[in-house]
């Protein structure tokens, strides 16, 4: 009932979470493995460790057999990965030293770094062995750079090589990179059994930057890389020590990186995945404390449901995440809520849908730089909540108010976002279609069909393929 194709224990463990979550303390005092507190390493870790007497078969086993494409078949979209790692989160993991539209010339990187640590021509040559008049060629780009130039300057300047090399022109080699590369996780992991603040920091910041990136890679390239941090954050959880602050952020971290595996597995398709992933996530929420994240972790799977099954359900599920997420910023609510006006919109329930998107605008106007927000709400915009409107009038039979709502919002959005412009652009072709603007209808989703040809997300094809049906039928 929760899910198209779910088991009856699915929809038990469905059920049973949102109870737990809504009706149950938070001090562990219940026993389960849902509530328990961090006290390594004895103890039961909020994500199903050792010590919580599970006979459960690993998370991962079932997921990895519906999981799609391998990491060799995801190299398919390396070309966005590659224009992304360099613009957007860089190749580059050594000191920023400024380097702007130098970007693109090797020689000017050098000079550079050089520059950033006030070290002169003639000092460096000292320090290389290379004479004054070549190192100055090389940054002028009179002279080719070759390996042994790169780590000279990086000896000399104490400089890590790869922040003195201009972006590689293979992607492949980008996306290789990015796919074989150890997870934060592991990395520290294998450091030592004991984990800190480093840990910690560091996947927050992971999880930053993997969540920007689905903004531009599609669910079935994204779902190998986001699982596999997942299932070595749920490993270290369970298997390192530490101390209960810093298993607080590592269960907070699970959380987020749940929802996003839930929410790219879900764009990719892997609906059970998607579930399974929410619920593992909201189980970590859980025993970090942190009610919001919890919160958000339900609201999504509530989507999902609006999509693929049943909307009673889902605004059930929608309206049960606002109320648990007590004390949930203005943005937040906002988005929590605009998951109760879609669900609402999709049972046909004309009245629910308008107070919620009512409830959506008061929560969003509530906000303040005073107040700060989760990250995971940095998308969140009066676009987005217009298009999220739009979404809903069409859903309710008012096309020619939504198509205005969604016109504007799709003009002014990033064209480098070429998945959300896609999609609100299937909207927006229902609206006209169902309004009777036919060559508006066509003309709208055939550029939606041209997008969804470069991006891999089971969640366009599926708009696009039924609005296309739509236009068939006349």
């Amino acid at each position: 009932m929760l899910e198209v194709g779910a088991t009856p224990q699915h929809r038990a463990d469905s059920v049973s979470a949102v109870h737990r979550w809504t009706s149950g303390p938070l001090d562990g005092s219940r026993g389960g493995s849902l509530f328990g507190i961090c006290r390594p390493p004895c103890v039961d870790y909020g994500l199903g460790g050792p010590a919580s007497g599970s006979t459960k078969e690993a998370p991962g086993a079932e997921a990895h057999a519906d999981l799609g494409p391998t990491p060799s078949q995801a190299l398919s979209s390396s070309l966005v990965l590659y224009r992304l790692t360099q613009n957007r989160f860089g190749v580059h993991k050594g000191p920023q030293i400024g380097f702007g539209d130098a970007m693109d010339s090797p020689g000017a990187l050098l000079r550079l770094a050089r520059e950033s640590q006030r070290v002169s021509l003639a000092v460096l040559a000292g320090q290389t062995h290379y004479s004054k008049s070549l190192l100055g060629m090389l940054e002028n780009g009179q002279r080719d750079i070759r390996a042994e130039h790169i780590t000279a300057y990086s000896r000399a300047l104490n400089i890590p090589v790869d922040a003195l090399m201009a972006p590689p022109d293979d992607p492949i080699r980008i996306a290789h990179e990015w796919l074989v590369a150890d997870s934060v996780a592991t990395t520290h992991s294998a450091a030592g059994r004991r984990v800190g603040n480093d840990l910690a920091t560091d996947l927050e910041n992971r999880v930053i930057e993997l969540r920007h990136l689905d903004d531009h890679v599609g669910g079935k390239d994204l779902l190998p890389l986001v699982d596999r941090e997942f299932e070595d954050v749920r490993k270290a959880i369970k298997e390192c020590s530490y101390t209960d602050e810093i298993g607080r952020r590592l269960r907070t971290s699970a959380g987020e990186l749940a929802q996003l595996v839930g929410w790219v597995a879900s764009d990719a398709g892997r609906y059970t995945q998607a579930q399974r992933a929410y619920l593992d996530g909201h189980k970590a929420a859980t025993a970090a404390g942190n009610r919001v994240l919890a919160g958000q972790l339900l609201s999504s799977l509530a989507y999902q449901i609006s999509n693929i099954g049943d909307p009673a359900d889902a605004a059930l599920l929608a309206k049960t995440a606002v109320t648990g997420a007590r004390d949930a910023t203005p943005v937040v609510e906002a988005l929590l809520t605009e998951r109760v006006a879609w669900a609402s919109a999709r049972s046909r329930d004309r009245d629910g849908t308008m107070r919620a998107l009512d409830a959506v605008d008061d929560a969003y106007e509530r906000r303040s730089a005073d107040i700060e927000e989760a990250e995971w709400v940095y998308w969140l915009n009066r676009s987005e909540i217009n298009v999220m409107a739009g979404r809903c009038l069409v859903e309710l039979g008012q096309p020619g108010l939504a198509s205005p709502l969604l016109l504007e919002a799709i003009e002014g959005y990033p064209q480098e976002h070429a998945r959300e412009v896609a999609l609100y652009q299937t909207w927006l072709a229902e609206s006209y279609l169902r309004n009777r603007e036919f060559d508006a209808a066509e003309a709208t989703i055939a550029a939606a069909r041209k997008a969804a040809d470069a991006v891999h997300s089971a969640r366009l094809d599926r708009r696009v393929g039924e609005i296309g049906l739509l236009l068939a039928g006349g």
